[in-house]
């Protein structure tokens, strides 16, 4: 079993070493995530410079990019084999409902996915690594079940741990994804020079929290696992906007 590992919070993280750690034994491991952090990247890559490809003294590869950079990278030159399987995190905070568009980590899952290989991201919902031990014994739980019963080449999901001590975990939900409210405003200040400058504020709370979303499973302190796809296409507005086009 060949498991390719990525983050979005750069290849020094807690989360990333975490799952490294936890998944030694399960099959041949290879390393490589961005250099510094990228969270809130989503899917974007690196087209307006060169990329570079170090390798740290624990054998991890970083790439001066983004987390989709180093799937990118990892898949069409830097790696003489194909993956089993993409595994993602573990990310310092949730990803979950409106986050997932947002996310780094999620990015570097779904990089994968396009790619036909199955992937996972694994996200703690508080930030700070509390309890990260649950985590990387919950992300290995999820791996193990994936190299028993192996996923399909479609499959992408999303699982975010309530951080919490393990034996408090009330077991694992499918889960769709919640909705969050708008955003915070932005933060404003200003420069050393008197120019306005902006911080992104805070995501807003949880819109939808049903017990059957990602927001009311961890809430239950259960592990949320989402099942995502690309597909963007509104298709039940196919026939509507046809019609709006064309009266």
């Amino acid at each position: 079993m060949k498991i390719l590992i990525a983050n979005d919070d750069g290849y020094t993280a807690k989360g990333i070493q975490a799952l490294y750690d936890a998944l030694v034994g399960l099959g041949e491991l290879t390393v490589i995530a961005p250099e510094s952090n990228c969270s809130g990247s989503s899917n974007s890559l690196t087209l307006n410079r060169p990329l570079s490809v170090q390798q740290a003294h624990n054998g991890f590869y970083y790439v001066n990019g983004t987390p989709s950079d180093c799937i990118h990278i990892a898949l069409t030159g830097l790696l003489d084999f194909k993956p089993d399987l993409i595994v993602s995190g573990i990310n310092n905070g949730a990803n979950m409902g409106d986050d997932t568009l947002y996310s780094g980590t999620v990015a570097a899952a779904m990089e994968g996915h396009l790619f036909g290989i199955p992937a996972i991201a694994f996200s703690l919902v508080e930030k700070g690594w509390p309890h990260l031990d649950t985590a990387a014994r919950v992300a290995k739980e999820v791996v193990q079940r994936a190299i028993q019963q192996p996923l399909g080449t479609g499959t992408l999901l999303n699982v975010n741990i309530p951080a919490v001590p393990y034996d408090a975990l009330k077991g694992y939900q499918v889960t769709r994804l919640g909705k969050r409210h708008p955003s915070e405003p932005v933060i404003k200040s200003s420069t050393p020079y008197g120019e306005p400058i902006y911080w992104i504020g805070p995501a807003g709370q949880a819109l939808d929290a049903a017990k059957d979303t990602d927001f009311g499973a961890t809430q239950n302190l259960q592990v949320s696992i989402s099942p995502l796809r690309f597909d963007l296409t509104h298709h039940e507005q196919l026939n509507q906007i046809e019609n709006w086009v064309n009266a």
